[in-house]
């Protein structure tokens, strides 16, 4: 109860405020009563006294209406605020729009014209961004000398936040500003395939006249628009390095100043608007980039769910109707019927919004489209609940779904539900009887064709293996033989190693070795086909080495044979000895980005512009 009352809340708390038209209810009664109605001039008090009864008269006795009136209005008032103390699960929905972030990431992003940098301004309007389009689409790109794509379309947000943490200058693998290159890779990300709307917003204090050209080349046969947020100010501010002081040129210190007149020059070619960037939702709104400014909606592809709190305040309706009830005079038993009946047990009936104005050939298409399961519950056409049960992959449902219709059009489906079922047999008897009937069926032939060259192939296949399981058995006999007179050789040629003691044992004849290898080879072979162990060789090397090297060996290869199991997870916790190993590894969250970027310039080889500026 404690945890209830604590996260106890009103969704729309403003529908409170008709608390007060509750109390000010009686107030208003009151004073409509009190005033005459006008009728005391034209009509004698005498005949007016049995017609009007004014309250506190002797002849009223009706009750009045004000106070169920009153608590009726206050239950409605809670009711529509939305009590709520509990979240429930719910699908999101994603926005059914692409915004790739094209962020200038050279030098001159660290300028200090605004606090505390450029660069620091920039992230945070782009986490505002990210937490104004909750399910949408993400992307974000990076730029100096060449782009590099930090990440891919998402709507995971917290992973976009947690890469503009380590977003710097110093990551980048060589100095520039190259806007250009920057929309390009972005317009790639959503050629790539982006959903819906997509749209690029430029983060940058400027574009080089240099390269506008370039960009004017690539939105020009673009469907996507582009937008832009000017940073920093038109007086410009140094750049400072770590430990280095400011950037200079020529031992002048560099003093990097904002173009606005450039952004808007390319927003207005990528068909956007161009704004200052601002430290409020002032812009976001304005570039319309939040989620609730699109018009279209769709289910993410990932099936995901958000906890949201569940709305009880319909609830308070059942407990303020017959309330309302006891304020009113006249029509009360027929609101009740009115009330009750919708509440009795009847017959359950499916019958939805479209099917009061579409047939149900009309609405199959897109049943079976957005959700084959529910259309196979609901469509009662054989037909169309067979091209349901078939698109959900029940192909043995829909073959017998199928069979009850007596169109041509049925038996063709029937017969491919058949195949893709892997009945090729009754499948090609289905054609048979379709092609009989309709023998200008060109579908129904191809399909019949192909059904029977996959029969055949089937056959074949399966009198094949019969055919080398009765080889295998030849080869087991003939490997038992090989055995046979191998240990025979063998016996033969100890004996006549033990009679020839004063050769040296290296000297073996090179006959002899190729043959004992060649058998050894064979036992092998017919060890991983038959499962039988080979016989001992001992004639191979002097010793019994050779024989347990075998044997070792044939243990070894059933082992990997075998499938291992995992190794379970130690989960005890680490010693202090790993923890201060652990801490020995350099804390650099930039480095696997740094690297990444290297090894696509490398990969790339972008030849740097002479022309440009290093920051």
């Amino acid at each position: 109860m404690r945890v209830i009352m604590a996260d106890f809340h009103f969704i729309r708390p403003l529908w409170l405020l008709l608390l007060i038209a509750a109390l000010v209810m009686p107030l208003v009664l009151r004073k409509f009563r009190s005033n005459d109605s006008g009728w005391s001039r034209v009509i004698p008090s005498r005949l007016l006294t049995p017609l009007i009864r004014s309250s506190g008269s002797p002849g009223s006795g009706a009750r009045s209406p004000t106070v169920p009136l009153m608590l009726a209005i206050a239950l409605l008032s809670v009711a529509l605020a939305g009590p709520s103390w509990r979240e429930v699960p719910a699908p999101l929905q994603q926005q059914n729009d692409s915004l790739v972030i094209v962020l200038d990431l050279s030098l001159s992003m660290l300028a200090t014209d605004v606090e505390p940098d450029r660069l620091t301004v920039a992230k945070r309007k782009i986490r505002d961004i990210l937490d104004a389009r909750e399910g949408s689409l993400t992307a974000l790109v990076v730029y100096s000398a060449d782009a590099h794509v930090v990440t891919p379309l998402t709507d995971d947000s917290q992973t976009i936040k947690g890469m503009l943490d380590v977003l710097d200058p110093v990551i980048m693998p060589a100095t520039g500003n190259r806007a250009d290159i920057g929309i390009r890779r972005g317009l790639n990300l959503l050629e790539q395939g982006a959903p819906g709307k997509g749209r690029l917003l430029l983060i940058a204090d400027g574009v080089s006249d240099r390269y506008q050209g370039n960009v004017r080349a690539a939105l020009a046969d673009s469907a996507y628009s582009l937008s832009t947020l000017v940073v920093g100010t038109t007086k410009g501010g140094p750049i400072p390095l770590a430990q280095q002081g400011f950037i200079r040129d020529k031992g002048e210190i560099v003093i990097t100043r904002s173009d606005p007149a450039s952004m808007q020059a390319m927003a207005e070619t990528g068909g956007g608007d161009s704004l200052a960037l601002t430290i409020t939702n002032a812009d976001i709104r304005a570039l319309e980039l939040r989620s609730e400014d699109a018009d279209e909606w769709e289910t993410s592809e990932q099936n995901l769910t958000v906890n949201r709190w569940q709305d009880d305040g319909y609830w308070l309706l059942w407990l303020a109707l017959p309330i309302a009830l006891l304020g009113w005079r006249r029509g009360a038993v027929l609101l009740v019927l009115f009330t009750v009946l919708p509440l009795t047990p009847r017959p359950v009936q499916a019958q939805s919004w479209d099917g009061l104005w579409q047939r149900e050939d009309q609405r199959a298409p897109e049943m079976i489209r957005q959700n084959p399961e529910q259309a196979a519950q609901k469509l009662e056409d054989p037909d169309l609940r067979g091209s349901a049960l078939y698109r959900q992959g029940e192909y043995d449902s829909a073959a017998e779904t199928f069979a009850r219709g007596d169109a041509p059009a049925a038996a063709y489906n029937r017969a491919n539900a058949l195949a893709r079922a892997g009945k090729l047999e009754e499948a090609l008897k289905t054609y048979d009887q379709l092609l009989e009937k309709r023998p200008e069926h060109e579908d129904a032939r191809f399909n019949r064709d192909l059904v029977k060259q996959l029969l055949e192939q089937q056959q074949q296949s399966q009198s094949g293996e019969q055919g080398d399981e009765s080889g295998d058995q030849s080869d087991q006999q003939q490997s038992s033989d090989q055995q046979s007179s191998d240990q025979q050789s063998s016996d033969q040629q100890s004996s006549d190693q033990q009679s020839s003691d004063s050769q040296p044992e290296d000297q073996n004849q090179p006959g002899e070795n190729q043959s004992q290898s060649e058998p050894s080879e064979n036992q092998q072979q017919q060890k991983g086909q038959n499962g039988q162990q080979p016989q001992e060789d001992k004639a191979s090397k002097p010793g019994e080495e050779q024989p347990q090297a075998d044997s070792d060996s044939g243990e070894n290869n059933e082992q990997q044979r075998q499938p291992q199991a995992p190794a379970e997870l130690d989960t005890a916790p680490l010693t202090q000895g790993q923890e201060q190993w652990l801490r020995r590894v350099p804390d650099d969250p930039g480095g696997l980005l740094r690297r990444k970027f290297l090894q696509q310039f490398q990969q790339r080889d972008t030849q740097t512009d002479e022309g440009d500026t290093p920051w």
